[in-house]
């Protein structure tokens, strides 16, 4: 029996926020195209296919293939919301430094701008997937987090507000191996009003 549509999310991709050429010369035009229409794709229909094989597993009572669907939703659905907002960070109008309740709050946590970014910046360099600003919000307060993969590393129950992808496709294209260049270039185009605005949504469930 086929799962009905209720039994699971149907994600979708949604479009970019901005044209594709918006973010040269810092990101160009063919990398967010491949970046975007092909590896993103690629994660919303790995995560549809695996939700809906645990959705007929479910209806059937066979549960022989849930096991690896279970580890597609994990990978394919983190890959999918961690670039959503990948994109959603960035700006053509980007840039600069964050102010307001954000700035405070990173130099509270971090004890200055530039403390975080270089902290940040290691963890873009060690990751072998994603580099996360992210707020726990047990200790409330904002970590810098290391992501292999999608979904590899983390601290668990914190809630991301600014996601920078360094695995390969983002950068090779434009920077060749000199993925220093390419997080440089990232804060080019970097948006702190939406990521204030990520902070301030989960600001106001925990404090």
């Amino acid at each position: 029996m086929v799962a009905t549509m209720s039994q699971y999310s149907s994600p979708e991709l949604d479009p970019l926020p901005y044209e594709k050429d918006a973010l040269e010369p810092h990101i160009s035009d063919q990398v967010l195209e491949w970046h975007h229409d092909t590896h993103h794709q690629g994660y919303v229909n790995g995560l549809s296919s695996a939700e809906e094989t645990l959705a007929d597993n479910r209806e059937n009572g066979d549960y022989a293939g849930s096991a690896d669907a279970l580890t597609d939703v994990s990978h394919n659905g983190s890959g999918h919301y961690l670039h959503t907002m990948f994109w959603e960070n960035m700006s053509p109008n980007g840039g600069g430094e964050p102010d307001g309740a954000l700035g405070d709050r990173i130099e509270q946590d971090f004890g200055s701008y530039d403390g975080w970014r270089g902290e940040f910046e290691v963890a873009a360099s060690a990751a072998s997937g994603w580099a996360l600003l992210a707020y726990d919000p047990v200790s409330k307060q904002l970590r810098n987090i290391v992501v292999d993969n999608h979904d590899e590393g983390g601290v668990p129950g914190s809630h991301p507000i600014l996601a920078l992808d360094v695995w390969e496709h983002s950068y090779y294209y434009d920077y060749g191996p000199k993925r220093g260049d390419f997080v440089d270039n990232f804060f080019e185009v970097v948006d702190w009003d939406d990521i204030a605005d990520n902070f301030e949504t989960v600001a106001e469930i925990y404090e």
